[in-house]
């Protein structure tokens, strides 16, 4: 669903972000810290964290900025703001995958939206794989 804001990318679930790596080409950008990446991310990922605001500018080294681009993070928060900055920063084809690794939770730590793992997609362990980029 686009936000009626030009400036906000496409949220989208993490079973469409799945559909979108395997049938788009789209990369998943988990822009969680490296350890929490480390310890389970998306099959597929790559790490590049949002802490120490240097996301657009590796993402600047790394991409092209009509690269299509999925960006999640633990619970659907800080990749709505990452995927905004990096939507500010000129890139174009930038979706964010709202309910992030986890998933978004209540006021009262309840889930109410499962996250990628657990909705049960791939899902890998240890550092992000070479890039050829």
């Amino acid at each position: 669903m686009r936000s009626a804001d030009a400036s906000s990318p496409t949220r989208i679930s993490p079973v469409e972000a799945h559909a979108k790596m395997t049938n788009e080409g789209y990369t998943y950008v988990d822009i969680r810290a490296e350890e929490d990446f480390e310890a389970g991310h998306p099959k597929g990922a790559i790490n590049v964290p949002f802490a120490g605001g240097q996301l657009v500018a590796v993402m600047e080294r790394t991409f092209a900025k009509d690269a299509p681009l999925i960006l999640g993070c633990a619970k659907g928060v800080a990749s709505a703001r990452a995927a905004r900055a990096l939507v500010a920063a000129g890139f174009t084809r930038v979706l964010e995958q709202r309910a992030g690794w986890d998933g978004t939770r209540g006021t009262f730590g309840e889930i109410l939206e499962p996250g990628w793992r657990r909705v049960g997609l791939p899902v890998a362990a240890g550092a992000s794989e070479p890039s050829d980029r």
